[in-house]
């Protein structure tokens, strides 16, 4: 280990500290389609899911997540919506000793993962409750989403830089 001057060793980097001080529901909605129309024949789910992330500063240290779900049911058989659920989920967390530009994608993979579980049970609960039967999300790859999110944003950028008008 090397020495300072004055012949101490460095003190250790502090390591990065993540802690949820809460969170909850922010909006949820659940559409029972089916109920209101029957669908005819048999009927063989499709389940679509989106996610979308967003995060903001709320404090010193302290930031607020946000995880949105757009969940839809569809019959194969006839494209008829079944059901429709939106959920979206906040958590609020304080995090310590992450450099700035490594806490964008903390805060967009690391934070939801944390929450994910709970949404998970949320919308297990909220499917087998509106008549349908328990809807247990697959695990979803939070850095893949993260990358996703970023390629389109830039691919966004480009695309209106191309567009602008010249100024001669």
């Amino acid at each position: 280990m090397a020495e300072t001057d004055n012949g101490a060793a460095p003190a250790a980097p502090t390591p990065p500290q993540m802690k949820i001080l809460g969170q909850f529901i922010r909006d949820l909605s659940f559409e029972n389609i089916l109920s209101q129309k029957p669908v005819e024949g048999e009927v063989q789910p499709d389940i679509q899911v989106q996610v979308s992330l967003d995060a903001r500063k709320r404090g010193e240290g302290q930031y607020e997540v946000i995880s949105k779900y757009n969940i839809t049911s569809k019959n194969k058989n006839g494209d008829e919506t079944l059901f429709v659920l939106e959920i979206e989920y906040a958590g609020i967390f304080k995090i310590d000793n992450i450099p700035d530009d490594q806490l964008h994608p903390f805060l967009l993979i690391e934070c939801p993962r944390m929450t994910f579980p709970f949404v998970r049970r949320i919308v297990s609960d909220m499917t087998r409750d509106g008549g349908f039967p328990p809807l247990n999300l697959d695990n979803i790859d939070f850095i893949a989403l993260y990358r996703q999110t970023i390629l389109q944003k830039q691919k966004a950028q480009a695309a209106a830089e191309a567009n602008a008008p010249k100024v001669s």
